[in-house]
């Protein structure tokens, strides 16, 4: 005679607990949204905040005491877990999704054809309509001083960072690839106003005093970019296998035409994407331009003699010196904020469709 074994009574009723209906966690997130509202405009005004937060937290404490009634401890828990990870998403997403919306609010008033094809040389007669409330000047020589710094700024520190990290993946095992490591950690946490006066002073040393170009600005860049395309680019070339490089050398290949040959193709999509971080890292930046490259009302396309203007450079002056109405210049400030969002998002795509062209086609 064959005996069946039947698992503890208390695991039975562990695993076969209730179910909690779908309809009562919304029904809690509705009530929690009305006490928080109530409960904070009878305190002082209705503020958005402290009733995000209030919900929030009440919503936590009654979902996990129905699951607990409803469900088991075990449920409870894991949907208490479950609230805290979405209201820590929420918390991040609508701070992000309110700067999106307030930037295309503000700054698409100003996507017109004069603020891409004019600049802040204005005449009397601008002045004039300006005062009147009219939308007068543009961004195009800030746009141009944009992509002219930033372009310096790659072609420094792309293939020195590169370079750095091929060094420390392929080549650095001593006390100098430590040392590299530990000036590139210290250099990503430089402040950007730090790498704005060197730059400064360097120019300084040949130039003499009081020099604003864009290639300084452009070095300026460069200083922040480069600790970024290092650690990103080094991060890549690690995760390439070594049987890759072992059965290159195993045929003879020497080590150099290994990584020109066999590592730097397998990893070139993780290389652009660090590529564009890096870019996106400095194209926002402000204070090391004001310092090196100053402020032009005019498009300079000359890098090596003359004040530069770019974007954020632009939006700021336009904010702090918003002229008469400050409305138009406070206006051109969103616009400019804007177009380096839009800018950042072009940057991004572009990297991702080069990431899938030129992956290997062994990889998925």
């Amino acid at each position: 005679m064959t005996a069946t074994m039947s698992p503890p009574q208390s695991q039975v009723s562990s695993l076969a607990t209730g179910k909690m209906h779908r309809a009562i966690p919304f029904a809690i997130c509705v009530f929690s949204i009305a006490v928080g509202v109530v409960g904070v405009y009878s305190i002082g005004g209705f503020k958005w905040g402290w009733m995000a937060i209030a919900a929030a937290h009440l919503y936590l404490l009654l979902v996990t005491i129905a699951s607990r009634v409803i469900e088991d401890r075990r449920q409870a828990t894991d949907r208490a877990m479950r609230t805290v990870m979405t209201i820590a998403f929420t918390t991040v997403t609508i701070p992000l999704i309110s700067v999106f919306w307030k930037v295309i609010a503000e700054g698409a008033s100003r996507f017109d054809r004069k603020f891409f094809t004019g600049s802040m040389r204005i005449t009397p007669e601008d002045m004039l309509a300006q005062m009147e409330g009219a939308a007068v000047g543009g961004a195009l020589h800030a746009m141009v001083g944009t992509l002219i710094i930033t372009a310096i700024a790659a072609i420094i520190s792309v293939p020195l960072g590169l370079l750095t990290a091929i060094y420390l993946v392929e080549y650095g095992k001593g006390k100098l690839a430590g040392a590299v490591t530990r000036m590139v950690d210290v250099m990503t946490g430089i402040p950007s106003i730090v790498a704005g006066l060197f730059a400064y002073a360097l120019f300084e040393l040949f130039l003499g005093p009081g020099t604003r170009s864009g290639l300084s600005g452009g070095v300026a860049l460069s200083l922040l970019m480069t600790p970024v395309v290092v650690r990103s680019s080094e991060e890549m070339l690690r995760l390439v296998p070594n049987e890759l490089r072992e059965a290159s050398l195993a045929l003879g290949v020497a080590k150099w035409r290994t990584i020109l040959k066999v590592v730097l193709p397998t990893s070139i999509a993780g290389i652009l994407t660090g590529v564009t971080l890096a870019v996106a890292r400095v194209i926002g930046e402000t204070a090391p331009l004001l310092v090196t490259a100053g402020v032009a009302q005019d498009i300079n396309l000359n890098p090596f003699s003359g004040r530069m203007t770019t974007l954020p450079v632009f939006s700021y002056y336009e904010y702090v010196q918003p002229g008469v109405p400050p409305e138009t210049g406070i206006a051109r400030a969103w616009g400019a904020a804007l177009m380096l969002v839009v800018i950042v998002a072009v940057l991004f795509t572009a990297a991702r469709i080069m990431s899938h062209v030129l992956k290997p086609k062994g990889l998925k």
